[in-house]
């Protein structure tokens, strides 16, 4: 397990203008990523498509402003859309559903406050890498069938088994018999150019970064493909649909809260639900957007607790969905080259923007352009060097980085976790029994047999304890020194005192040494 340090330092990255010429092109590629998830997932959990934006403009800007990441990008999250669905139908509909975010926010808010952002720093280095690769093989897996043109679910979709029915290989198999020759020419061609680009004179123009480049070329192929050659042409659902309502449609849209359904117990339930759910899955992207980032800053997990809080009591005030901060968009936003939090920022205002002005320009953009980019994204969070390192450091780290992989892939990111956690947990529980109990430290031949207890004598210790010390032979002369243990549990104090009590009928010549003598005394 990891070493909680006492305290977490809030590294933001340096101050924002100042990087403002590697932000600003993030943040672009980051709101082209973000735009059709946001509208996705408000698709899948049966809320408003409205819903999806507003919270990715929170996540953004309010998260973003508040939140000590420098790096990660927060919004509607794709693990939250079962709960959503069922949280929607079962309080009554989406009015009444948004109080349960504004009080899910503010118990993130008391968990901030009362620091139980150090939940975060137990997940073993084994689960969170298990966790990139298996959203990257995700990614790579549900980007196929857009990448060549089959767009029968939403983008978004990160569940092994889809609305549809159809799991990721079974509509990748359906995918390939549907092949768009359009769709796979703008994906191969944005994945070559962005494969190209960082070894190309390109990559000192910061300004323009590569997926920005792939989506304009994506564009351009289309609209020509438009002109000249029509039945060749991307079209309708397999292009992104944003709203077109304009500033006084989408003032009109936006759902407010039915406060009344703070007499309802189910309400405060599905908060209850949603603050947990958020926070576990947010402390997760933290951690891993932590172990992306280049230069290795440090973000505190209860400050992002705050912030994840305030997003939330502002989404749900403003009928979005709920905000967590979500490892797909903040990987984009560190392949983009962001070095601040000013890019998350950002992002969240070209939300705004495109959702009032700008519409029908990007209702241009094919879905297999942005399939490309997530494509790239999905294999730079699960490259072979991740996997050969994960097999070097042997199979106590190997195999709950591969069943957590399994398991996210068959189920979803919080299940998946759950269970590489467990068989993490198993394998540093067995490591702990393997540890020698009783250190030999006498020379041989010795009259005094000396032996040391290690830093940790606990329950887990006890069998191998007592088996031990009932092997000494009858007439030794035995001392154990426990100068070096600094916790003793119950069980193993416990196994001393039958010791002492079973060594004088041995005859058995003992001595104790920073074993603390009290807790060995008989009880009457």
């Amino acid at each position: 397990m990891p070493i909680v340090p006492t305290s977490a330092p809030a590294t933001a990255g340096p101050p924002l203008l100042e990087t403002w010429r590697d932000d600003i092109p993030a943040s672009v590629v980051v709101f082209l990523v973000a735009l059709p998830l946001c509208l996705g997932v408000a698709l899948a959990s049966g809320a408003p498509l409205l819903s999806g934006v507003i919270a990715g403009i929170v996540g953004g800007i309010a998260v973003g402003a508040v939140s000590g990441s420098a790096l990660m990008v927060s919004g509607p999250a794709a693990g939250l859309t079962a709960i959503v669905l069922a949280g929607i139908a079962q309080v009554g509909g989406f009015p009444r559903f948004l109080p349960a975010v504004i009080l899910g926010g503010l118990l993130q808010i008391v968990l901030s406050v009362i620091r139980a952002g150090v939940v975060g720093y137990y997940f073993p280095s084994s689960v969170l890498k298990g966790m990139l690769a298996a959203i990257g093989l995700t990614l790579i897996l549900k980007q196929i069938p857009h990448a060549v043109g089959y767009d029968a679910d939403y983008e978004g979709d990160f569940a092994f088994v889809s609305p549809s029915g159809e799991n990721s290989f079974d509509a990748i198999g359906t995918a390939l018999g549907q092949v768009q020759p359009g769709a796979i020419a703008v994906a191969l061609l944005g994945v070559a150019l962005m494969v190209w680009w960082p070894r190309s004179p390109m990559k000192k123009v910061k300004l323009f970064p590569a997926p920005l480049a792939a989506v304009f070329l994506g564009v351009g192929i289309n609209e020509l493909l438009i002109a000249l050659e029509p039945s060749f042409a991307i079209r309708g659902t397999h292009l992104v649909n944003l709203p077109t309502t304009g500033v006084s449609g989408v003032l009109s849209q936006i759902t407010r809260p039915d406060w009344n359904a703070l007499n309802d117990p189910q309400v405060w339930m599905l908060a209850a639900t949603l603050g947990i759910v958020a926070s576990l899955e947010s402390l997760l992207s933290l951690e891993a957007t932590n172990k992306l980032d280049p230069v290795k800053r440090d973000a505190s997990a209860n400050r992002e607790l705050l912030a994840q809080g305030v997003g939330n009591m502002l989404s749900g005030f403003f009928g979005g969905l709920p905000v967590t901060g979500v490892i797909v968009r903040s990987s984009a936003n560190v392949d983009a080259g962001a070095r601040s939090r000013l890019s998350a920022i950002v992002h969240g205002g070209w939300l705004i923007v495109a959702v009032l002005a700008l519409a029908p320009l990007l209702n241009r953009i094919p879905l297999a352009v942005l399939a490309s980019v997530l494509l790239v994204t999905g294999f730079k969070l699960t490259t072979p060097a991740l996997w050969k390192n994960a097999w070097r450091l042997g199979w106590s780290h190997f195999i709950p980085f591969a069943v957590t992989i399994i398991a996210i892939l068959l189920t979803d990111l919080l299940k998946g976790i759950g269970v590489g956690l467990v068989v993490g947990i198993a394998f540093i529980i067995a490591e702990h029994m393997r540890t020698p109990v009783l250190t030999k430290v006498s020379p041989p031949g010795a009259i005094l047999t000396r032996y040391t207890l290690p830093d940790q004598v606990t329950f887990l210790s006890k069998l191998k304890l007592v088996q031990l010390l009932e092997s000494l032979p009858p007439g030794c002369r035995v001392e154990i020194d426990g100068r070096k243990t600094t916790r003793f549990d119950y069980d193993a104090l416990d196994a001393l005192r039958s010791f002492r009590e079973t060594a004088r009928t041995r005859n058995i010549d003992y001595r104790l040494v920073g074993v603390p003598e009290t807790e060995l005394t008989p009880s009457h």
